[in-house]
């Protein structure tokens, strides 16, 4: 899994993860999860660098990762629509059991996405892979044990967790097309342990891939890129 959309649909998965882990900073439950939050989003940033530039060189013409970060329109991005949905019920409203389910769907697939691409023969996108997968690692096992935690907790934390798996688990269709036994194996045991169920294979929206987005990916655009457009070509 090496060819251009393949590179652009991680790098865009990374972006939109790591602009909507940011909106933690400074606003995580302990100042330890706010560091280790803010990490997990560098790493993001730092995985769609890379990813964005190996594609953006294969295109034609080329576009540098600052083109393709800051100056497409939302249906011209191919992150999968779990990436780029609120981190918690509503618009703005930050939920750390929601924001702990999200981020194991997403690293889960995230860590057997750059596995393969590591095993591949495209060497630029091998060495790219097996830098990412040391982080993913780590941040499957992060939000492993928050899940734990919190699924395995009160009863208010577990109730809270499913409610936010449930919330969540239909848009890990897409994220996992390929993919999705392995992924499973991953996270089922998980959630087992931490005592939630794994909710139904029932509605499965999709269309991020082929860029037919929610609402949610506009607004994160309009943050994350008005900089960029309001001064074109501006150096620092």
């Amino acid at each position: 899994m090496s060819t251009t959309p393949d590179l652009l649909a991680l790098g865009d998965d990374a972006l939109i993860a790591a602009q909507r882990l940011a909106e933690w900073v400074s606003r995580a439950p302990t100042l330890e999860e706010d560091v280790a939050l803010a990490n997990i989003a560098l790493d993001q940033l730092g995985a769609a660098r890379l990813l964005l530039t190996a594609a953006g060189e294969r295109l034609d013409p080329p576009r540098t990762e600052d083109e393709l970060a800051y100056l497409r329109a939302d249906h011209e991005f191919r992150n999968c629509l779990l990436a780029e949905l609120p981190l918690g019920p509503a618009r703005g409203d930050l939920d750390f059991g929601w924001t702990t389910a999200w981020l194991l769907l997403l690293s889960a697939a995230q860590l057997l996405r750059y596995t393969d691409l590591a095993a591949g023969d495209d060497v630029l996108a091998a060495a790219i892979g097996a830098k990412a997968v040391k982080e993913s690692t780590y941040h499957v096992d992060h939000a492993t044990q928050w899940v734990l935690r919190l699924g395995d907790g009160t009863p208010e934390s577990h109730l809270r967790m499913q409610e936010a798996l449930d919330a969540v688990w239909p848009y890990a269709h897409e994220l996992t097309e390929g993919i999705r036994e392995r992924w499973l194996a991953l996270v089922e045991p998980v959630l087992a342990q931490a005592t939630l169920t794994r909710p139904a294979d029932r509605w499965q929206p999709s269309g991020g891939r082929t860029g037919q987005h929610t609402e949610h990916l506009g607004f994160l655009l309009a943050e994350m890129q008005s900089l960029h457009r309001a001064h074109p070509g501006a150096s620092w």
